[in-house]
């Protein structure tokens, strides 16, 4: 029972100082690009790891891990400890990896270090993949990853590591607790101490469903923004040739030779795409790119052919335009739509990665939808969409409402021990049963962190598939066309972004 009861004030512990961390502010302790010499210093490259000048992601410098093992500490202590980040890339797509973050109070042994989190997977891409980890130590430690490689290498950059304001009276408080706690139950005596333990058991358990609220309204809030709507719809733009000088020039070519027939099945060509004439552009996808780009090819290549233009009933000057400018404006279409399909195949994979987002945040919301309504009730609230909606609710008064109501519970419960009428058994399951529901609250937090560091990773590919050197374009007005989407589209980015960091880190 002592065993199960330690492991039980453990939990409450823990999950009394996350819980009280994640809503007070958040700012970086710990920083280091290993751009300078300043930033090699804060840093022991162990083994296995190396500073380097090139696949690095901003900066002059990154840190190079080779296959196998490889580890690297900070060479200075970290307090209050909150979130890692750091990002990632791999040398192959098949490169696995495994991070390991540990923590100790001295940097000078091999023992002592305990293991706080863990990074495993591979990348779907060669690019620098963001990875967040919590911590969520309130003690002075140095900090270590330890990594572990397979079928490649890896490089890092740009570390970095949140410290959280904790409330220090209150984990004192709450340290104190405890200890009055398990020393009491060994006599199994002083229900006093048990009562006001539940009590404070209550003020955190409440304090945990409202971060629950905060972490789905988190998930919900992630594809609201206005911004990364109207950057993705422009983004999709870019990749449509009707918007292009290049594709109109191709058009009208064909027109100028064409029969009735070959312009009306062009035309029901282009009409998915939007209309020439006004540049009115829709967001264009690979089926609908697929389903036009072949089929163009061809028109433009019959609509030259000698014999269906001499027999289209068209003059003698669109007869000799054909004549001299045939392969000429095929060579020009087919090389224009292999620029726009290089654009549209970046467009694609943007797409991909925020369906794959989509649709974690998606399964996210449902599980933590399920986990909340259960822990209401554990909480003492009962079932009910109600009470559901009253901890969901915008009105901050309505909350409150609802979460001293948990509270109560958790005091009538404290009563009914202090009044002698339950056992320390019974006080022992009853808090089992609360942490346990709190850790499972942690667990989502994790899961809140894989996704963020996936809409990081997105926003990080989407800002570079718009840079300068990106324009796929070979013609002067096409390319400024395309810079003048760009300009957008980097705008609205970074405004997402910005609201991004600000509401979710």
């Amino acid at each position: 029972m002592l065993k199960n009861t330690s492991r039980l004030i453990a939990l409450f512990v823990a999950s009394a100082i996350a819980t009280g961390a994640m809503a007070q502010q958040k700012s970086v302790i710990f920083k280091n690009g290993f751009d300078s010499e300043a930033d090699t210093k804060k840093i022991a490259l162990l083994y296995g790891a190396k500073t380097v000048t090139e696949q690095v992601r901003n900066g002059t410098g990154a840190v190079q891990i080779e296959e196998g093992e490889a580890s690297i500490r900070s060479r200075v202590n970290l307090s209050e400890q909150g979130t890692l980040e750091f990002w990632l890339k791999t040398s192959t797509p098949a490169t696995q990896y495994k991070v390991t973050v540990l923590v100790a109070t001295s940097q000078n042994t091999d023992t002592g270090w305990v293991q706080v989190g863990q990074v495993t997977g591979s990348n779907a891409s060669a690019e620098y993949h963001a990875k967040r980890i919590s911590i969520d130590d309130p003690g002075k430690k140095y900090l270590r990853l330890d990594f572990e490689v397979t079928n490649g290498q890896v490089w890092i950059d740009d570390l970095s590591v949140e410290k959280i304001l904790l409330d220090t009276a209150l984990q004192k408080n709450q340290e104190k607790v405890i200890a009055e706690v398990l020393g009491k139950l060994r006599d199994d005596k002083n229900y006093q101490v048990q009562a006001d333990a539940l009590r404070t058991l209550g003020k955190n358990y409440a304090a945990q469903i409202d971060v629950q609220r905060q972490y789905l309204e988190y998930a919900n809030g992630i594809y609201s923004s206005v911004t990364l709507v109207l950057a993705t719809s422009e983004r999709g733009k870019m990749a449509n040739p009707l918007g292009y000088q290049t594709f109109k020039g191709i058009v009208n070519d064909v027109r100028t030779v064409a029969s009735p027939i070959q312009k009306s099945r062009m035309e029901s060509l282009l009409k998915p795409l939007g209309d020439i004439a006004t540049a009115t552009l829709n967001v264009m996808t690979q089926g609908a790119y697929q389903a036009f780009a072949e089929p163009f090819k061809t028109i433009v290549a019959t609509t030259f052919d000698r014999v269906s233009y001499e027999n289209a009933g068209v003059d003698r000057k669109a007869r000799k335009f054909a004549e001299e400018n045939g392969l000429k404006t095929f060579a020009k279409a087919e090389g224009f739509l292999g620029e726009v399909e290089k654009e549209l195949n970046t467009v694609v994979a943007l797409d991909k990665d925020l369906i794959d987002i989509q649709r974690e945040v998606d399964k996210f919301r449902k599980d933590l939808d399920k986990h909340l309504k259960e822990s209401l009730i554990a909480g003492g609230m009962g079932r009910g969409q109600e009470n559901y909606n009253r901890v969901m609710s915008k009105d901050e008064p309505t909350r409150n409402e609802a979460l001293q109501e948990i509270n109560n519970y958790f005091t009538l419960q404290a009563e009914s021990y202090q009044n002698h009428s339950s056992s320390n058994t019974e006080f022992v399951q009853f808090m089992m049963k609360a942490t346990g529901t709190m850790e499972e609250t942690q667990v989502f937090k994790e899961r809140f962190n894989v996704i963020a560091s996936s809409v990081i990773t997105f926003y990080d590919k989407f800002d570079r598939s718009v840079a300068k050197d990106q324009n796929p374009f070979s013609d002067d007005k096409d390319r400024a066309l395309w810079e003048s989407h760009a300009v957008k589209v980097r705008a609205y980015i970074q405004e997402s972004k910005a609201a991004f960091a600000k509401a979710y880190m």
